[in-house]
């Protein structure tokens, strides 16, 4: 029989997208928000929420990429035409959406960000690469200045999966990496001066998509990514070998 404390569970935190998801989702399934209804601007949201409008963002793209709101840019966001039953069940699934598998999380966002750093190598346009250049200075910035540098590294990130002009690994990366990034740096795993490692990382990420070098572009992020794909190869190891007990 297994002792009471190897029952004990860890206390989850609900972040404050979850949260906003499941409010909405609270609205959907009581009927106050019906399917085809318009949701108010994000300025509103946010005010109501009493959370950052990126938050509200990050709800949104979330649940857009599920389908379950559509944005028109001229008229604002929908909930979609699916029925409240079919919402209900797809917002649960996106809020325990891999909460607890670390190890996959960091391996489909390894694999996607090989495939969206060769297309941004091939589709790169002069204004993209502006954009990874002004977020890699940032970064490099703050990272010398000893301050918090997880937003600038996010959209450094970001600006390469939109380089790759490719919507839906946008879209999934978008998803993926802002919880991914955080919970890597607040948890110190790759220890305290990876950032300032990272820098010489991203420089060889832009030179290549600069040159548009498909090849060196994915070798340079394979290099960077390189500690959290090893983390995730043991983080599977482990589990075959425990479930094999």
């Amino acid at each position: 029989m297994k002792s009471f404390i190897e029952t004990i569970r860890s206390i989850e935190v609900e972040s404050p997208v979850d949260k906003i998801i499941g409010q909405l989702k609270q609205l959907i399934t009581s009927g106050q928000l019906q399917p085809g209804d318009r949701l108010p601007a994000e300025r509103i949201l946010a005010e109501k929420f009493g959370v950052g409008r990126s938050y509200v963002r990050e709800a949104i793209l979330k649940l857009e990429f599920y389908g379950l709101l559509r944005t028109n840019p001229q008229s604002g966001t929908y909930v979609s035409g699916l029925s409240i039953k079919v919402l209900d069940n797809i917002i649960t699934d996106i809020i325990k959406f891999n909460k607890e598998d670390f190890n996959a999380l960091l391996e489909a966002r390894y694999y996607l960000e090989l495939d969206a750093v060769k297309l941004a190598a091939e589709r790169r346009t002069e204004q993209d690469l502006i954009n990874l250049k002004e977020a890699m200075l940032d970064y490099e910035t703050k990272t010398n200045n000893n301050q918090d540098a997880v937003e600038e590294d996010m959209l450094f990130h970001i600006a390469i999966a939109r380089a790759s002009k490719n919507s839906v690994i946008e879209s999934m990366i978008l998803i993926l990496i802002p919880d991914l990034i955080k919970s890597i740096v607040e948890s110190k795993i790759c220890g305290d001066n990876r950032g300032k490692l990272a820098m010489a990382e991203h420089r060889n990420i832009l030179t290549a998509i600069e040159n548009q070098d498909i090849d060196a572009a994915e070798n340079a992020v394979a290099a960077h990514l390189n500690d959290m794909f090893q983390i995730s190869r043991a983080g599977f190891s482990a589990q075959r070998i425990i479930n094999d007990q």
